[in-house]
């Protein structure tokens, strides 16, 4: 048959209580072997774990470790040969010697022809051609052994590992690059957007200040509520907020000359009328820099809103003799709240006559005095009024009779000093 043509080991050989091995032709056949190594197991174990059979292992480990046997055997085999040789030719030599020493002119001539290094076809040329064409088979293994692309190259499967993780990397790179892209057009489209924001309030800002459209409308409405005002008690109001002074400052935005549309000026009023917060400070610094620039004798700052009262102040609260703030509707600033802290300060300008003038002085400071206290009632309802939800209506009618009892003492001092003006 042809399996019993093929050259074959007896079944016995190789064998015993560990199992068989038979080689057949160019294939083996192992049965209920057990290879005894810690190093062995453990490869087949974590080669398993990654997706190789362990069949596959096993046959590799046997492939790789038959040529490694077979060229250690080629390398043994050549040692032996050489030094074999080594001892035959020192006992060569030996009798060579003697010969030699013997006068055997034959004999050397032989010796001359077979061992003559210089010689083609002598046997140390001809060994050494067995020795290198030994050598050169054996590098000629190695080398074809490492540059095999499949299993029977030992650092195949280092090689294919760290092409795999080479080409996870950069992967993972080329991804991260791309999320990193992603994440730096964001920022760089936020960052446009907050320029584009900052500059956009820098101009707000910029308009406001400068008295452009909205800024400068706010101005205009509260100059004509003071304006009407003033008429009614003949009094002449004017928007200097473009207009400098003699020495060249602008502050204040509305002068009230008291009287004036009635014959001699008895004072003024400065009104500082303002579309933004100001600090404690900077409200103090515009409505002292209005004093003094305008030469008034009493200031008023106007804001739209309650929001926009400088912090650490209150609405119709007279400060250091001189200053008062009200807040007013940024649309309709034409109310009770306007009205009141215009004729409080015209009336404490007037009282700054009171030596010139023979005036009731104890009629004017008690009125005065009940007008002052009244504002602080007003005051505190206005503020009840803002946090109230439940009780509005009932605030705004305490209001009322609030304000109602601020114009009563205002209206007493106005007449107490016509009276003293007409007795002149």
């Amino acid at each position: 048959m042809e399996a019993s043509e093929k050259h074959q080991l007896e079944i016995g050989d190789g064998g015993g209580a560990d199992g068989t091995v038979r080689a057949l032709d160019d294939r083996l056949v192992i049965e209920r072997l057990t290879v005894a190594d810690e190093r062995a197991a453990r490869v087949v174990r974590e080669r398993a774990k990654a997706g190789r059979p362990p069949v596959e292992t096993v046959a590799k480990a046997i492939e790789i470790g038959a040529r490694v046997l077979d060229s250690e055997e080629t390398a043994a085999n050549v040692d032996y040969v050489r030094a074999e040789f080594e001892r035959h030719a020192g006992a060569l030599r030996e009798r060579l010697m003697k010969q030699l020493e013997s006068g055997d002119e034959a004999f050397a001539d032989l010796i001359a022809r077979n061992f003559d290094g210089e010689r083609d076809g002598s046997v140390q040329k001809e060994i050494g051609a067995l020795v290198d064409d030994a050598l050169t088979d054996q590098r000629d293994a190695i080398l074809k052994l490492f540059k095999v692309e499949d299993g029977s190259n030992p650092l195949f499967d280092y090689k294919e590992t760290m092409v795999k993780v080479y080409r996870e990397l950069r992967a993972s790179h080329e991804r991260q690059g791309e999320e990193n892209r992603k994440v730096i057009a964001d920022l760089q489209r936020e960052i446009v957007e907050l320029r584009e924001r900052d500059q956009a309030d820098e101009r707000v800002a910029e308009a406001e200040e400068k008295g452009t459209r909205k800024g400068r409308n706010f101005e205009e409405r509260v100059h004509g509520a003071i304006e009407r005002i003033a008429d009614g008690r003949g009094d002449a109001a004017q928007r200097v907020g473009d207009e400098r002074n003699e020495a060249g400052g602008k502050k204040g935005d509305v002068v009230v000359e008291l009287g004036a549309a009635n014959g001699n000026v008895a004072g003024k009023v400065v009104f500082e009328v303002k579309d933004k917060k100001l600090s404690r400070n900077d409200a103090w610094a515009e409505l002292n820099g209005a004093l003094a620039q305008r030469g008034a004798a009493f200031a008023v700052l106007v804001v739209a809103g309650e929001e926009r009262v400088p912090a650490r102040t209150e609405t119709l609260h007279e400060y250091e003799g001189n200053k008062l703030i009200v807040a007013v509707d940024r649309d309709e600033p034409d109310d009770i709240a306007l009205e009141i802290a215009y004729r409080y300060a015209r009336c404490r300008v007037l009282l700054a006559r009171e030596g010139e003038l023979e005036v009731d002085a104890a009629g004017v400071r008690a009125a005065a005095e009940e007008a002052q206290s009244a504002l602080k009632k007003a005051h505190s309802i206005k503020l009840a009024l803002t946090g109230a939800t439940d009780s509005v209506a009932r605030a705004r009618e305490g209001l009322e009779e609030m304000l109602t009892e601020v114009r009563d003492p205002l209206v007493r001092i106005e007449s107490l000093i016509d009276a003293a003006d007409q007795s002149e």
